[in-house]
């Protein structure tokens, strides 16, 4: 695959996954920083969802891909990494608050969107209880990166939410975007459903972008970027069958998702963008699980889609 020419403006997106889904993501960085002889920092505008803006907190904040997958090994000697690898959630979220997240929305969706399997998905986020779940360990990812700032040191990173009343997309970052530092936008974007709270931003409240969108691509399409990379965990190219009892949810999460992004690339290729996708196979899924929030299964994830994640570059283009 060929290098860019240097006046082209090039894109990445990020989507969600969780903790099983961030390794996947840091061997994903690793194949194309490799094989596109490309560092992902110099990326024009970046746009991440949920484990997606955690790894763009990351890069917007200097750290590079080499850094990251010491991090994914446990040989880092940055201390923040460290620090930040030693705070995962956890395979299972603690005890949700007594009452629904947004049942509202939930009616709304549903009766806007009957029948539309992404409509679904969204309107199931919102019936789902409030999350009790500690954030903290992301606000002081974002704090400790970017100590006295509000922002990353990356002029055009943008971190995807869902408002949680109104279900619609906000990039936080984005000029369009209502201010909102760092450590706020990146637990909204993490804010999974049932998990952790929502997040309150300027009198309003976001949850996780992932609820919305695996990976928001259409919304760098106002960027004028000429070619957009596609890293997506959550989502793959095809439709997986459901192999065990275990997989089932996971499957319909996987199947909505992915058709949503199928839109948002045929949207993106429509306005002239070249886009490469990087997302998960069947042999990725076998290693990775059905949780993704399953940490036990991260190592091994890691090591496998270094492999997986560079076979897909190598034999994909720009299209």
């Amino acid at each position: 695959m060929s290098n860019r020419n240097g006046s082209q403006r090039r894109g990445l997106a990020i989507g969600c996954g969780g903790t099983v889904g961030m390794a996947w993501i840091v061997a994903a960085l690793a194949a194309v920083q490799d094989v596109l002889d490309w560092d992902p920092r110099t990326a024009d505008v970046m746009i991440g969802t949920s484990a997606g803006a955690e790894a763009l907190t990351m890069l917007g904040s200097g750290i590079g891909v080499d850094d990251l997958v010491a991090m994914q090994r446990g040989t880092t000697t940055n201390p923040i990494l460290d620090a930040h690898m030693r705070s995962e959630p956890g395979r299972f979220p603690p005890l949700p608050r007594p009452r629904l997240g947004a049942p509202g929305r939930a009616l709304r969706e549903l009766l806007a969107h009957p029948g539309n399997g992404h409509a679904l998905l969204t309107a199931g986020s919102g019936m789902l209880p409030l999350g009790g779940g500690n954030p903290a360990w992301l606000q002081a990812l974002a704090e400790r990166l970017n100590p006295g700032r509000d922002w990353v040191q990356h002029p055009a990173t943008w971190l995807v939410s869902m408002d949680n009343a109104s279900g619609e997309r906000v990039a936080f970052g984005s000029p369009s975007a209502p201010d909102a530092n760092l450590g706020a936008a990146l637990r909204a974007s993490w804010a999974v459903p049932g998990w952790f709270p929502a997040v309150p931003i300027a009198g309003r409240h976001y949850i996780d972008g992932g609820a919305a969108s695996t990976a928001s691509a259409d919304l760098l399409i106002p960027a004028g970027l000429d070619e957009v990379v596609v890293i997506a965990p959550m989502a793959s190219t095809g439709r997986l069958p459901v192999t065990s009892a275990g997989h089932f949810l996971e499957r319909q999460l996987r199947n909505r998702m992915s058709e949503k992004l199928d839109a948002e690339i045929a949207l993106l290729r429509a306005s002239g963008v070249k886009v490469l996708r990087i997302d998960a196979t069947a042999a990725d899924l076998t290693v990775m699980g059905p949780n993704f929030m399953d940490g036990r299964r991260r190592l091994d994830t890691f090591e496998h889609s270094l492999v997986s994640t560079r076979r897909q570059v190598e034999q994909g283009e720009f299209a």
